[in-house]
């Protein structure tokens, strides 16, 4: 029976992954490059700003139409552009932090060179996929010519959202796969342990 000066159990010893640590960016703990702990933090501040943006930019138009009676033309273009950026700087800064959806059964079970090998192969391919991105992007880009209907902004502009996340997402995926080779050939033993299981 617990008493009621017990503690808790630790869940982060069933949450977090303990293969992944030295591929963790952490702008608390300052792991990772300090290049990439600065822009994931001016990242989330963007995030901050556009959300507010968009929160702004979509209430004027409910409030024009259902109180003045009258849209905001702007509105929702302004809306649209800004969601995209939202989309695009929210999955670099996601990414950055580990904090997409994964499936990790596997590779928590795993000793740690065969976990860093399988976290290799998957940032070799993340890295792939991002170069065939920014090249797809260059490609949209340089052949967009229009601009937006009422607030004329470049399509350009709201395209090179892509572009800069694909560069970072790149960038990070390039320096955790180094990270995972480097912990194949000697695995940290403090990375190793497993919380007492």
């Amino acid at each position: 029976m617990d008493t009621p000066n017990t503690p808790l159990p630790d869940t982060a010893a069933f949450l977090d992954d303990p293969q992944r640590k030295p591929l963790e960016i952490d702008t608390e703990e300052r792991r990772g490059p300090a290049l990439f702990r600065w822009l994931t933090l001016a990242m989330e501040h963007i995030i901050a700003a556009l959300l507010v943006a968009l929160i702004v930019s979509v209430s004027a138009n409910v409030i024009g139409r259902s109180l003045l009676n009258n849209s905001v033309p702007w509105a929702d273009e302004l809306a649209r552009m800004l969601f995209i950026w939202l989309i695009f700087i929210g999955a670099a800064a996601a990414f950055a932090r580990f904090e997409h959806i994964a499936v990790d059964i596997l590779v928590r079970r795993l000793k740690p060179r065969a976990a860093h090998t399988l976290y290799l192969i998957q940032h070799l391919i993340i890295t792939g996929l991002m170069g065939v991105i920014i090249w797809g992007g260059f490609l949209v880009i340089s052949r967009a010519s229009g601009r937006t209907a009422i607030l004329n902004v470049p399509w350009s502009f709201v395209n090179v959202s892509l572009v800069l996340c694909a560069i970072f997402i790149g960038a990070v995926a390039i320096w955790r796969a180094w990270q995972s080779i480097q912990q194949i050939r000697s695995p940290d033993v403090t990375t190793s342990s497993d919380g007492g299981r």
